[in-house]
């Protein structure tokens, strides 16, 4: 009896630190899984405005914690929308929240740092795309990712840390 009292102590205790492990490997694995779907939806949305021929935005809202597409397309259907006047009527797609625990920290685009409100930027059927970059944190642990997307090409970077790209000046070019 005294036996498997002790074999029941020891498998509590082999699954007590266990549990622990994984509560600590978990949280961790938050930011690496937003990071890999913001990156996804962004490659994403380069790929169909080339194969579409269309112009696409993604939707950062700072406030909320999410993102989403927007395309040109007129809600009910129609012509494409070519102005910002009927912005209203344009089809969003549903909001893509980041996982609990992880927050957007910044946009920076065009080189001003936006850390409230809505943020658009764009992807044309040429493949480029606003100069942009998004910083998501994970307050409780202090880390930080930064994704960046290459104006020219449109091309997605992962940057552990905060990362942000000096612009080239004339002195880069002599």
């Amino acid at each position: 009896m005294a036996e498997l009292m002790v074999v029941v102590l020891i498998i509590g205790m082999a699954a007590y630190v266990v549990s622990i492990s994984v509560d600590a490997i978990l949280p961790g694995e938050r930011l690496n899984s937003s990071v890999r779907s913001l990156g996804g939806i962004l490659q994403g949305t380069r790929s169909d405005a080339i194969a579409r021929n269309i112009e696409l935005w993604v939707e950062y809202d700072l406030e909320e914690e999410r993102y989403r597409i927007v395309t040109p397309f007129r809600a009910g259907g129609g012509s494409l929308i070519v102005s910002d006047e009927d912005d209203d009527q344009r089809v969003k797609l549903p909001w893509n929240t980041l996982e609990q625990g992880v927050e957007i920290a910044s946009v920076v685009t065009a080189g001003v740092e936006y850390t409230d409100g809505q943020v658009f930027v764009r992807f044309d059927p040429l493949g480029m795309a606003s100069d942009h970059s998004v910083i998501l944190t994970q307050p409780a642990f202090e880390n930080f990712f930064t994704i960046e997307v290459l104006a020219l090409t449109g091309l997605i970077r992962f940057h552990d840390g905060v990362f942000i790209r000096e612009a080239p000046d004339d002195s880069d070019f002599n």
